[in-house]
């Protein structure tokens, strides 16, 4: 497979090395400032481009991509209210998108607990729920995306969101619980990730799986099955 990266920071930089790990070719870097490498040779030859930067950027990122006729794979949240004209434009273009909120596998399968539970949960009305998301103080959504796809899950079953408590210190990689807090006990789900590969890793699954689809919109739950 042949990847592009968009946004050379430090998960572009995992992101790379899992790549290379897993015998792909890496065949152009595109960071803040260096656009202008969305027209060259070296782009257009991508099978798959793995975006992470900042919600201001994403869309015009998916954009360049697609006009290459290049697949993304893209973990960059805080810009999802416009989801909807994103696919409809992907699907004008022709263009390709797998975007998740979050890429690590252990946060995908809590996500999918989090939804049987707050279904349980609907017959237990005694149970007040709260979220709590801790990130690094680098991070500039706050809730996180996750942290707002599991508030959904659990809305779309209970009828009543939760709140969301986000805290941004030190470098944490990401923490996301979710609680079930009764007068007599409390039923915790919790996903602590211990640094950025995971988030690499499921990037780099995402891209492999994305080689030979056919244009469209994809997710976790197509590469998981859950």
């Amino acid at each position: 497979m042949k990847a592009a990266i968009i946004g050379y920071g430090k998960m572009g930089h995992v992101v790379e090395q899992i790549l290379k790990n897993r015998g792909h070719e890496v065949v152009c870097c595109i960071d803040i400032g260096e656009e202008s490498k969305f027209e060259s040779e070296e782009f257009r030859g991508a099978d798959v481009a793995i975006e992470f930067t900042q919600p201001a950027s994403a869309i015009d990122n998916y954009r360049r991509a697609w006009k290459e006729g290049v697949r993304v794979v893209s973990g960059t949240t805080g810009w999802t209210s416009h989801m909807a004209e994103v696919k409809e434009e992907m699907m004008r273009v022709g263009g390709s998108l797998f975007w998740t909120s979050n890429f690590s596998i252990g946060v995908n399968i809590m996500m999918a607990i989090n939804k049987q539970l707050a279904r349980i949960m609907k017959g237990y009305q005694n149970y007040d729920v709260t979220m709590t998301e801790v990130h690094h103080i680098q991070k500039k959504d706050a809730p996180s995306g996750t942290a707002i796809v599991l508030a959904d899950g659990i809305e779309n079953e209970l009828g009543r969101r939760p709140e969301i408590e986000s805290i941004r210190e030190g470098m944490v990689p990401g923490i996301h619980e979710v609680r079930y807090d009764s007068p007599v006990d409390v039923l915790t789900i919790r996903h602590e990730a211990k640094s950025r590969e995971g988030l690499a890793f499921g990037a780099v699954l995402a891209a492999e799986f994305m080689c030979g689809r056919k244009p469209g919109f994809y997710d976790m739950k197509d590469l998981m099955k859950i």
